[in-house]
C-alpha cells in the first residue's frame, strides 16, 4: 500500500508493505472443514505472505460455518500482484474473488468490467455496521454502486522504533527503570548524543537501509507531520500534497527543510550506521534488532520478522514534534478498498460469502488480536486485547491517524485524472542531498516543487471541462481533526 493508502495503514492495510515474500502458495483443503466433500469451491487471490497466519485461519472459521462451500487461496508475489491479475483477466481466468491491485486504479477495473458490484447483498442494514461515511463515491462506489469496502482503519504508517537494551546501555532510563521513550526532537537529539557517548562510538544512535532509495522519506515524512506539515514526504502520488492549499509545498513549507537539515546535522555527527545508504531495509532490521544502532524510522511491519525471530526488546513512538505535541497527524481516505468479488465469477454468491466474512466485525478482530493492523471497527481497536506489548504500543496510537480530505469526492471527475511520475523524486533529492551531490537544500526542494506543481495542473486540463485544481484545495482543514469532505463543495 501507499502508505497512506497504506498506512490507513496501512497501510494500506498499514502491514501489506511487508508482504511479497510468498508466491503462488494456495490452500488446497477443500473440505468445508465438515469432513465432507464441499459442493463449490472457490479462488481466492491475495498478497499477504507475513498475514497469511490470519487469513488461513480465517479460512478454516468460514469452512467450518460453510461447509458447502471451500476456498483455495493463492497468494501472488505483491509486486507482481497487479500484472497477475491482469493477465488472469486477459486470459478470461480470474479468481472468484480478489484482492483489489493497486492498479490500475479502481475506477479503471470497474469501467474494465473486472468488478462485480455487490449491492445486490450489501444492503443498508449490511452497510450500516461499518462507520460513517465508509461508502464514497469515486473510493469504493461508482455511479451508485458498491465494489468494495474499507477493511483497516487509518493507520498511523511510520514510528521511531527505540532499541532498550541500547537505551539502557545509554542510562535512558526512567525513575523506574523503565526506558525513556523521546517525545521531542530534542529528546531524540539528547538520546542520540548519549549513546554515541555512552558507547564510545561502537554503537549508531540512528541507522536506515535506503537501497532501494525508499527509506529516508520515511524519516522526513515522519518529522514533518509532528512539526504540522499534512503533506506525507514518503508517499507517492497524489496522497503526498499539501490539501490545505492542494499543491506540493516541499519548497515552501519550512519544516522541510528544517528536518532534512537536522538530519544532516545527525549525520555529521556520525550518529548513523555508516552503511545506511547500501544496506536494504530488511538488512537493517536485523541490525537493530542485534542492537548495532538505537533507533530507526520503519512501520508495523517490522514486527513479524522480530516476532518470528523472538526478539521483544523494543518500543515505539510516533510523530516526534518539535516541542513533544504533535501539530499534524496521518491521514487517510474516507471510505476504503480490500476485496472484491470478480464480475466473471461463476460463483458469486458464495464469494460473497467470503467476501461477507472478511468484512465481519470478528474477523477484523482477529486481525488486530493478531497483530496483523488496526480494523475499520473502532472498538476492534483496544490495545488491552493484544497481548503482544510491541503491536499493543502500535494499536495505542490509532489515534494518532484519521481520515483526511479527499478531492475525489469533492469532484468525481478527478477519478480520471492521471498523474505522471516526476523525476527525479523526492527520494531521489533526498538521497543526493545526503550524499552531498546536492548542495543547495532550499533550491533543491524548490525546483522539485515546481516540477510536480506543473505536471498536477497539466493533468488536470487533461481531464477537461469541470476539473480545477481548487478542487484539491481544503483550506479550512484543521490538522488536528478527521475532516470530511462533502460531494460537490
Amino acid at each position: 500500500m501507499s502508505r497512506r493508502t497504506l498506512l490507513r495503514g496501512a497501510a494500506a492495510v498499514a502491514g501489506a508493505g511487508a508482504a511479497g515474500a510468498l508466491a503462488g502458495c494456495s490452500s488446497d483443503d477443500n473440505s468445508g472443514g465438515t469432513g465432507t466433500k464441499a459442493q463449490t469451491t472457490i479462488t481466492y487471490w491475495d498478497w499477504y505472505a507475513s498475514q497469511a497466519g490470519w487469513v488461513d485461519n480465517e479460512i478454516k472459521l468460514f469452512q467450518q460455518a460453510h461447509p458447502g462451500i471451500a476456498v483455495k487461496k493463492t497468494t501472488q508475489v505483491s509486486d507482481k500482484y497487479a500484472d497477475l491479475v491482469s493477465l488472469a483477466y486477459r486470459s478470461n481466468n480470474p479468481p472468484d474473488i480478489l484482492m483489489v491491485p493497486k492498479s490500475p486504479q479502481l475506477s479503471q477495473q470497474v469501467t474494465q468490467d473486472w468488478l462485480l458490484p455487490v449491492d445486490k447483498w450489501a444492503t443498508k442494514d449490511w452497510q450500516s455496521r461499518f462507520p460513517q461515511s465508509s461508502f464514497v463515491e469515486g473510493v469504493d462506489m461508482f455511479d451508485g454502486k458498491i465494489y468494495t469496502a474499507p477493511f483497516a482503519a487509518p493507520a498511523p504508517s511510520l514510528q521511531l522504533y527505540v532499541h532498550h537494551k541500547v537505551f539502557k546501555d545509554a542510562g535512558l532510563t526512567e525513575s523506574d527503570g523503565s526506558v525513556k521513550l523521546p517525545k521531542s526532537w530534542d529528546d531524540v537529539t539528547h538520546a542520540a548524543e548519549a549513546i554515541a557517548s555512552k558507547s564510545g562510538g561502537k554503537v549508531a544512535p540512528f541507522g536506515f537501509g535506503n537501497s532501494t532509495n525508499t527509506t529516508l522519506a520515511w524519516w522526513l515524512d515522519l518529522f514533518v507531520r509532528g512539526a504540522g506539515s499534512p503533506g506525507g514526504a514518503a508517499v507517492g502520488g497524489i496522497d503526498g500534497m499539501d490539501y490545505r492549499v492542494g499543491q506540493w509545498t516541499f519548497g515552501t513549507d519550512r519544516n522541510y527543510a528544517d528536518v532534512i537539515n537536522l538530519l544532516l546535522e545527525w549525520k555529521n555527527k556520525n550518529w548513523f550506521y555508516p552503511n545506511s545508504m547500501s544496506i536494504s531495509d530488511e538488512q537493517a532490521r536485523a541490525f537493530f534488532e542485534r542492537g548495532r544502532f538505537g533507533m530507526t524510522v520503519g512501520g508495523v511491519w517490522n514486527q513479524p520478522e522480530w516476532t518470528e525471530h523472538k526478539f521483544t526488546d523494543y518500543s515505539l513512538v510516533t510523530l516526534p514534534a518539535p516541542d513533544g505535541n504533535p501539530k499534524a497527524l496521518f491521514y487517510g481516505p474516507p471510505g476504503g478498498k480490500f476485496v472484491a468479488v470478480s464480475s466473471k465469477s461463476k460463483h458469486a454468491d458464495e464469494a460473497w460469502a467470503w467476501f461477507d466474512w472478511l468484512y465481519s466485525k470478528d474477523a477484523g478482530k482477529r486481525w488486530v488480536e493478531q497483530g496483523q493492523g488496526l480494523s475499520v471497527y473502532a472498538d476492534n481497536n483496544d490495545p488491552k486485547g493484544v497481548t503482544f506489548a510491541p503491536f499493543a504500543q502500535y494499536v495505542a496510537m490509532s489515534g494518532t491517524a484519521v481520515v483526511g480530505p479527499q478531492p475525489t469526492v469533492r469532484n468525481p471527475l478527478l477519478t480520471k485524472l492521471e498523474l505522471p511520475a516526476v523525476k527525479p523524486d523526492i527520494n531521489d533529492v533526498l538521497s543526493g542531498i545526503w550524499t552531498g551531490q546536492l548542495k543547495d537544500v532550499q533550491g533543491t526542494l524548490s525546483s522539485l516543487t515546481d516540477k510536480m506543481n506543473q505536471a498536477l495542473s497539466d493533468a488536470v486540463k487533461k481531464v477537461g471541462t469541470g476539473a480545477s485544481q481548487k478542487d484539491f484545495a481544503f483550506p479550512d482543514w484543521d490538522l488536528t481533526k478527521p475532516y470530511t469532505t462533502k460531494p460537490g463543495a
